[in-house]
């Protein structure tokens, strides 16, 4: 009989239900996806034990690298061009909702934009664009966290006005 469930154990006694990895082959290509962050962004943080978390991220990590990614990859590099199209459709949404959950196949998305195929280098290019925003985005938080510490550097007399300029000058080039 093929398994359906992995099952975790509380130190409560309780149990905690996943679905088997195997059976998440069988499931269209983003759902093992979206079931990772939904299980770590939803669910992780309401179990008090560190050693079923532990084991849960764990499992996690196994979905992502033997069943999630694996299948986008047998997809996105497949001879199927409205396979490949209806899955960058699906990675766009996911890009949209949550950039970091399609990180991991970047590369294989920054492949397909060489293919002549003009919809799938579209739908390419729109994923690669939004992994930039989501780059200046991060930078753009960090340049603005140093640029409240200078502030405070300024504002307490330990800082100079050149110094400061020149770190708002910095800060606001890059904001353009």
């Amino acid at each position: 009989m093929k398994k359906i469930l992995k099952i975790f154990y509380k130190k409560d006694g309780g149990i905690v239900q996943l679905i088997d990895k195997e059976k998440m082959k069988e499931w269209s290509i983003e759902l093992p996806l979206i079931f990772i962050e939904y299980i770590r962004n939803n669910q992780l943080n309401s179990y008090n034990d560190p050693k079923l978390k532990k084991e849960i991220e764990k499992y996690l990590d196994e979905v992502l690298t033997d069943v999630a990614i694996p299948g986008l990859i047998n997809v996105l590099d497949g001879d199927d061009i409205e396979e490949v199209k209806e899955a960058l459709v699906r990675i766009e949404e996911l890009a949209k909702k949550n950039i970091e959950m399609v990180k991991p196949i970047k590369p294989y998305v920054e492949k397909l934009v060489k293919k002549d195929i003009k919809e799938v280098k579209n739908l390419s290019n729109s994923i690669i664009d939004k992994f930039k925003k989501a780059e200046r985005k991060k930078e753009l938080a960090e340049k603005r966290k140093v640029m409240q510490e200078k502030e405070k550097l300024f504002l307490a007399g330990n800082l100079s006005g050149e110094e400061y300029a020149k770190a708002r000058k910095e800060y606001l080039v890059l904001k353009e």
